[in-house]
């Protein structure tokens, strides 16, 4: 009866005698009618069962009211009762060795979980390093008698019950530990409060970390920038093509081997960036600002400078290459052609000094006469060769060919040479000419030998030239040109052979004169120097350089189709690769901004893409080997198709970049959905609301489309100048830099920050409070009972004293700490 007086707070009737059974039973259903009053339902039990003295209806009656009463209101990160208790406990004893609480039964026989929860909250009640885990009564009666004596919890277990039974009743030792929790619930808003901080010291640390890994990643790819660019910009020449070449494949290397990996850095670098930015707004701290000259924004710059340093020496490289390959080709030909000119000049200086005029008989000079003048008709047809000399030791010097000093002395002494003759030429001339008068008989077959001769002879020496000249073609017009050019000379051979003939006639005559006539000629030509031997031995000359010179020109033709088979091999596969890069990126464009399954359907859907497109590497690998077969082979140019390897290449860096931003952004949203719970529903609504107002499908907003999604939504944001300061409000917020557009990502932020709670400093500060005590300050033993060692050691660290009118030695300002979390003080 008592018992229940105390349940419903009544006072019951005392039964006389004769009716005890009747008011035992009114008193009993009053209690009951409480207990039900509180939501306790009662099944299969009733008054008469109690007061007919039923013992287990009465113990389970008494269960229930424990359990509603003292257990129920238990809970610990919305478990149930039984549940929160048990972690309740756990947590408690996790720090003690040997006790490992499982269950309500056999995990207390010891008794060092009675101890360890005691000694947790009051250490100074009990010292728990003496107690010893194979002495359970002792640790039992000790733990008993101090909860009894000081914590004001009534002695409900026997120790020697608990010990001696092989697994102890799991009601009675909840109840009891019940009796802990009710005892110790300050310290359990404590706990709370502690377990606040230490999410919000969790993230702060988090964050720090990925701040350092961005400035050491930033600080590795600018100083590889830095030494990389000097390289890039070394323009200094060099004076073969061999070592040109090997500065092609030098730089070759870097693009296949060096840039490739740093390509990856830059693109890793700015979804970290991404990914910590994220973080921080979703834990209401202020925006990291990287280090000076280690912005996004600055890497970028870096990399566009290197990227146009790259351009740039590519193209010098190519550029000198040509130069070299054009200066070897003019260095060859101002050789043949020197030594064309030298051969021809040999002893005409001294033939030119020689004065037999004076002792010769007047058909001697007459003789002379003419074969000075067929001379000077040679030396005339010479004057070409002297100008194309000089024309191409110009064009060495203007291309600054290395070997430029002896070309200039080579081609000043011709020139020199050249002067030289045409004085003596002229001498001579001048002294013939006074003694032309003398001269009456001439030979006129031999003048008309020496005529003929003589540009026959310039002919064949013009014709050998030109069939030992080099040739430098690039395509298969130009061999063809060439060959066609050839052809045509070849044509010519036949009338060049009659005029021959006709030459070697008349030379026939003159010696059928000599021979008829007995004419003392001495056997040679006073006209010329010129004999049939030489014209025989010219002419076998020519007739053997030209199916050389056509060989030459059927492999040169062979080395052209062959570029061209280069050219469209190359072709072929850069006109898919091309259009396949364009392809992925617009099909990048629209799923981006693409309603289809949840957040993580599209992120799967994403990382399938991106693993399709990692796939296709082996296919820009075989071009850049066919582009490599291509410049090996001196191939500048392609008809066949507008995309070079360039192109490509940054197609495809394009490419990977903008999947694994795509990527990011969904983890970003991601992340936003599930730090401030927003449903998989409303994400769907605000991407949905985002995608109808984004007219042009650019994944932006503007201000009048952005007002309009936010109204559709539901926002009042009127036309009087009460809703445009609204607007204006929120427009600072998702557009801080007023670029006019506000991107999805900024528009989730804030919705997300207009449907979900955050933490918030004044929610830290009080967190801190309840650990204090409700003071002002909090001293380092407090943050070391309550927080894990090192997020305490963290706070100590970065705490600053406390210098209130209450302060005491060791005191530190906890609130001065909790605004400089959320970037409202200097941490």
């Amino acid at each position: 009866m008592l018992l229940l007086e105390v349940i419903s707070g009544e006072r019951l009737a005392k039964p006389e005698r004769g009716k005890m059974r009747v008011h035992k039973i009114s008193n009993v259903n009053k209690a009951l009618n409480f207990i039900a009053s509180k939501g306790v339902k009662l099944v299969s039990i009733g008054a008469e069962e109690i007061v007919d003295g039923n013992a287990k209806m009465t113990l389970g009656m008494i269960w229930t009211i424990i359990l509603r009463f003292a257990i129920q209101d238990i809970s610990v990160e919305e478990t149930s009762a039984k549940e929160g208790l048990l972690l309740w406990c756990q947590r408690k004893t996790a720090p003690y060795k040997n006790v490992n609480i499982q269950n309500f039964h056999i995990s207390w026989k010891d008794g060092l979980g009675f101890c360890a929860l005691i000694h947790r909250h009051r250490p100074e009640l009990i010292d728990y390093g003496k107690l010893r885990k194979d002495d359970p009564m002792t640790n039992l009666n000790t733990a008993f008698d101090v909860a009894e004596k000081y914590l004001d919890i009534p002695k409900m277990l026997d120790a020697e019950d608990i010990v001696g039974t092989a697994r102890p009743d799991e009601k009675a030792i909840m109840t009891y530990v019940s009796s802990f929790y009710h005892a110790f619930s300050g310290a359990q808003k404590a706990e709370t409060a502690a377990n606040r901080i230490c999410k919000v010291l969790a993230v702060n640390q988090e964050n720090e970390q990925l701040m350092e890994d961005y400035e050491k990643l930033a600080s590795d790819l600018l100083e590889w920038i830095r030494r990389t660019i000097p390289w890039l910009e070394n323009r200094v020449p060099e004076n073969t093509m061999q070592a040109m070449q090997q500065k092609l494949e030098d730089f070759r290397d870097y693009r296949r081997l060096h840039k490739p990996p740093k390509v990856q850095e830059k693109c890793q670098l700015e979804i970290n960036f991404n990914t910590l930015q994220t973080k921080l707004r979703l834990s209401n701290r202020p925006a990291f600002m990287p280090s000076e000259g280690k912005m996004v924004s600055d890497i970028s710059n870096a990399w566009g400078s290197l990227e146009g340093a790259e351009k740039g020496y590519e193209e010098w490289l190519l550029n000198e290459i040509r130069r070299l390959e054009r200066l070897d080709h003019l260095a060859e030909k101002f050789r043949q052609k020197a030594a064309i000119h030298e051969a021809w000049t040999d002893g005409k200086e001294e033939m030119l000094q020689q004065k037999d005029y004076e002792t010769a008989s007047l058909s001697d000079i007459k003789a002379l006469l003419k074969k000075h003048e067929a001379f000077e008709s040679d030396l005339a047809a010479h004057q070409d060769r002297v100008e194309q000399i000089a024309a191409i030791a110009q064009e060495l010097n203007e291309l600054e060919y290395y070997d430029s000093p002896s070309v200039n002395v080579r081609c000043q002494q011709i020139c020199d040479q050249w002067d030289s003759l045409g004085v003596l030429t002229q001498k001579r001339s001048e002294a013939l000419q006074r003694t032309e008068k003398l001269l009456e008989t001439i030979d006129q077959l031999y003048l008309e030998f020496a005529k003929r001769a003589a540009p026959f002879n310039n002919w064949m020496e013009g014709a050998m030239e030109d069939l030992q000249d080099t040739f430098i073609v690039h395509t298969i017009e130009e061999i063809q040109g060439l060959s066609t050019a050839h052809e045509q000379f070849k044509a010519t051979l036949p009338e060049a052979d009659k005029e021959r003939q006709a030459i070697l006639g008349i030379h026939n005559e003159i010696a059928k004169i000599v021979q008829t006539y007995h004419v003392n000629m001495a056997g040679t030509n006073p006209y010329t120097t010129i004999n049939p031997q030489e014209i025989n031995a010219k002419w076998d000359k020519v007739r053997q350089l030209v199916p050389q010179r056509d060989q030459a020109l059927i492999e040169e033709h062979a080395r052209q189709q062959n570029n061209e088979r280069l050219r469209r091999q190359f072709a072929n596969q850069a006109n898919v690769i091309g259009p396949w890069i364009q392809t992925k990126m617009e099909e990048i464009g629209r799923i981006s901004i693409e309603m289809h399954g949840t957040l993580e359907d599209q992120l799967t859907h994403l990382r399938q893409y991106e693993k399709s497109i990692v796939n296709y590497k082996p296919k820009i690998d075989q071009l850049e080997g066919d582009h490599q077969l291509i410049q090996e082979a001196l191939i500048f140019d392609n008809k066949h198709t507008n995309y070079t390897m360039e192109h490509i290449r940054v197609g495809w860096e394009q490419l990977l970049t903008t999947i694994a931003r795509t990527i990011n952004e969904i983890e970003n949203q991601v992340l936003t959905r599930d730090a401030k719970g927003i449903s998989q529903e409303q994400m769907n609504e605000f991407r949905a609301s985002f995608n109808h107002f984004d007219r042009d499908h650019s994944g932006t907003l503007g201000a009048e489309e952005f007002k309009a999604c936010l109204i559709s939504l539901g926002f009042d944001i009127g036309n009087d100048a009460q809703g445009e300061a609204e607007f204006a409000r929120i427009m600072s917020i998702v557009d801080p830099n007023r670029l006019g557009v506000i991107t999805f990502q900024a528009f989730i932020d804030f919705m997300s920050r207009e449907t979900a709670d955050t933490d918030t400093a004044d929610q830290v500060m009080a967190s801190f409070k309840v650990l204090a005590g409700d003071k002002n300050y909090i001293l380092a033993d407090e943050l070391r009972r309550e927080l894990p060692p090192d997020q305490a050691e963290y706070c100590i660290a970065r705490m600053t004293p406390y210098t209130g009118p209450d302060a005491i030695p060791g005191a530190l300002d906890y609130m001065s700490f909790s605004t400089a979390l959320y970037g409202e003080s200097d941490l």
